[in-house]
């Protein structure tokens, strides 16, 4: 398949914490964004806008270390398991809009920091965060609640806010995360 490398043992395992954080990140973020923060908040954001975003700090730190080609197994492995097990922990539209925007957002994080992974340290996860944020957001609120009668266009709004938000607070742990992957694990450039 183009623009995948595909890896094997040693270098598998080291990509397998990526596919299971990814995992837990999802299924979390499926079951919490059913909960809106308490008061004035809950008309705009639930909690599952302040675990979401820790998606994509798990692709662009894959990125980053093992090239895209281990993003892109990192997000469609990670993929498959969050959503056998959101289907059996969370609302069957909520599993189905999260799936869908997630797949599509995450796979326009590794392409976008693929591209960017050149240019000053910070620049390819916070853009390639932003724009995937903002297509997830869309997506995911219009494909799980539009219909429903819940303020989703407020919770979308708040949602993408902490995500920006988000995006902005994981550059220091990406940072930081930088030096300890980098230098075990070196990029495969994308294939394609």
């Amino acid at each position: 398949m183009r623009g995948f490398t595909f890896l094997k043992g040693e270098k598998m395992k080291a990509i397998i914490f990526g596919i299971l954080a990814m995992a837990a990140t999802v299924v979390a973020s499926n079951i919490l964004v059913e909960y809106p923060l308490p008061g004035v908040l809950a008309d705009w954001l639930t909690y599952g806008a302040f675990t979401y975003p820790v998606a994509f700090l798990v692709t662009d730190l894959t990125n980053r270390a093992r090239g895209a080609g281990a993003a892109r197994i990192v997000v469609l492995a990670g993929f498959a398991l969050a959503v056998v097990l959101s289907l059996i922990l969370a609302d069957t539209r909520i599993a189905i809009a999260s799936g869908t925007a997630f797949l599509i957002a995450q796979m326009l994080d590794v392409t976008i920091f693929d591209k960017l992974r050149q240019a000053t340290w910070w620049k390819a996860p916070l853009v390639s965060s932003g724009i995937g944020s903002a297509v997830d957001t869309a997506l995911f609120f219009s494909v799980a609640f539009a219909g429903t009668g819940l303020p989703w266009d407020t919770w979308a709004l708040g949602d993408f806010t902490a995500k920006v938000i988000m995006a902005l607070t994981c550059l220091a742990p990406f940072r930081l995360l930088m030096a300890v992957v980098t230098p075990r694990l070196n990029a495969e450039p994308a294939q394609g």
